[in-house]
């Protein structure tokens, strides 16, 4: 008996990079809505998310009983975005934590007072809870899951204490948890303390303290070790799989003589951060379609003996670099960040990657919605296509908007 066609979104980590997600998922209802498809009707069977991916998941996935409704809702939080509303931005926010944390690492061991409190990050990301009861609907989750709107949602983390990949997922009916090498599943009922602790971004956001059975472990961000992050969405029951990414995959290479010389410490970490968050992402893609490429080859005989199966996958990347785009958007960020972020190169053009996670700024959020939405209205076919549904003849061509405002 064959097992029920699903269909799972993945979105990946990426701080403030995933403001264009928002913008693919604008891009798909508009999309859908021209075929016909009821504006209410949530596409996706399986919702998985790492880091603010994961966030953007389960507001996502908070108000899977009507899908225009969850879309717009998280564009109105994105498009009016402040950076406030995510970390601490004021002077006296930034001199408790990242001016601390800065000195701690010159001179820290001359100041014996820090021995027993060391400041725990670069930034105080406690605004964050405020802006999550303000994207999330609990409650209405859990009837999403009771009223089979929602097969699954899950969301991952990597423990500091454990040093294991967790993903926590919660669904509509009873699935066996899985384990792979130095990762692991747990079935729980997801909260604002999962979120905040897969989108702690490492050393730039603290730890969160979470259960992993009757044992309390420390968990950082969930792209950090991840090195099969659609397997979530596959061990969930999906067949096909839309993957939203948060970074140029696959695209034009940087020219060497753009960022010459010896490189500041916003570079090394920017660079450190497109390895968390785009690598494993990079292979998994590039593994399932290999896995894809080898099932059909074999015969149907074959095929019995494997517990292997092909999964449909649409990956849907920035056309282009968001680090370019950051660097013309830097001067929006609050003074004292923009001051703390000088210090260590990241205001410049070189180490504007990093600039770009944590750019929580609307005219920043707004250039990546707009060019999720036109990357999306570019593959309308196979947008269309991967969902199984038919342009309507009647339809008139949605205009992609110009580039111009973006880059």
């Amino acid at each position: 008996m064959s097992r029920p066609q699903k269909t799972a979104l993945f979105l990946t980590g990426g701080g403030a990079r995933a403001a264009y997600q928002v913008g693919v998922l604008q891009a798909i209802l508009s999309l859908l809505s021209e075929t016909g498809w009821p504006s209410d009707k949530n596409p996706f069977d399986i919702v998985c998310g790492t880091s603010a991916g994961a966030i953007n998941a389960t507001a996502y996935a908070s108000r899977a009983d009507n899908f225009e409704e969850s879309v717009t809702h998280l564009l109105g939080i994105w498009r009016n975005l402040e950076v406030e509303q995510v970390y601490r931005a004021d002077s006296f926010g930034v001199i408790r934590s990242g001016a601390r944390w800065l000195s701690l690492l010159s001179f820290g061991w001359l100041l014996r007072k820090w021995h027993a409190q060391p400041p725990n990050s670069l930034l105080d990301n406690s605004p964050l809870v405020g802006l999550l009861h303000k994207m999330l609907d609990l409650p209405r989750l859990d009837a999403a899951l009771a009223s089979g709107h929602l097969s699954a949602l899950a969301v991952s983390a990597s423990s500091y204490t454990a040093g294991k990949h967790v993903t926590f997922y919660q669904s509509a009916y009873d699935i066996p948890a899985w384990s792979r090498a130095q990762r692991m599943s747990l079935q729980q009922q997801i909260g604002v303390d999962h979120l905040l602790a897969s989108s702690a971004i490492p050393l730039i956001f603290p730890a969160m303290p979470l259960y992993c059975g009757n044992r309390c472990e420390y968990f950082g961000d969930g792209s950090m070790r991840e090195v099969a992050p659609i397997s979530p969405a596959i061990h969930l029951g999906a067949s096909k799989v839309l993957v939203i990414g948060s970074g140029n995959i696959g695209g034009p290479e940087r020219s060497f003589a753009e960022f010459s010389g010896y490189p500041s410490l916003a570079q090394i970490a920017g660079h450190a951060m497109s390895s968390i968050f785009l690598d494993g992402l990079s292979v998994d893609i590039e593994r399932l379609g290999r896995i894809n490429n080898t099932l059909s080859l074999l015969t149907p005989e074959q095929l019995t003996k494997t517990v292997l199966r092909p999964v449909e996958m649409l990956a849907i990347t920035p056309s282009q670099p968001l680090d370019s785009i950051a660097s013309r958007h830097v001067g929006s960020l609050p003074l004292a960040i923009r001051t703390l972020l000088s210090a260590i190169g990241a205001t410049e053009r070189r180490g504007a990657a990093l600039a770009s996670y944590l750019l929580f700024e609307s005219s920043y959020t707004r250039s990546l919605i707009e060019l999720g939405q036109i990357d999306t209205l570019s593959r309308r076919d196979e947008v269309l296509r991967f969902f199984g549904v038919e342009e309507s003849p009647a339809r008139a061509p949605i205009k992609a908007t110009s580039l111009e405002n973006i880059i």
